[in-house]
């Protein structure tokens, strides 16, 4: 059988509702994932030879969207306030699984998945997390 993007949703959303988690509580943290997978892409840097976009944080830890482009005259650099999307989707996120018997792990690498579920197990008692975290389920698809 073909591993399609709706099998992969229906084994997604089969798995977390056997965790606890309401249909749209697993809709919502997908949604969550793609923010924090957005927001860790532009802690990285996008762009190209032209464009550069970035977000990063002053000494206070409020974040700044930077935008650098060239002109004729030169390198542009504009750094300007923006709304903390990490902070908004992790207050969501703790939000859902608050009362659940599972806790959350957001990997920062915008190369995987950002957001997975740990079950109880999924961690070895007194391992770091950081280890075992792939035991647990991507929600992401």
């Amino acid at each position: 059988m073909k591993d399609t993007k709706r099998n992969r949703l229906a084994r997604l959303e089969n798995t977390l509702c056997n965790l606890g988690f309401s249909l749209g509580e697993v809709s919502t943290l997908l949604s969550i994932e793609r923010g924090l997978q957005r927001w860790h892409e532009l802690e990285c840097g996008t762009g190209d030879d032209r464009v550069s976009v970035s977000v990063e944080r002053d000494e206070a830890g409020k974040p700044f969207r930077r935008v650098q482009y060239a002109t004729r005259a030169g390198w542009i650099d504009r750094r300007t306030p923006c709304r903390d999307m990490e902070k908004s989707n992790l207050r969501r996120l703790f939000r859902i699984i608050d009362g659940k018997p599972v806790r959350a792990y957001v990997q920062t690498d915008p190369r995987g998945c950002a957001l997975y579920i740990l079950r109880p197990g999924d961690v070895p008692e007194g391992e770091d997390v950081n280890a075992y975290y792939y035991r647990g389920v991507a929600v992401c698809v």
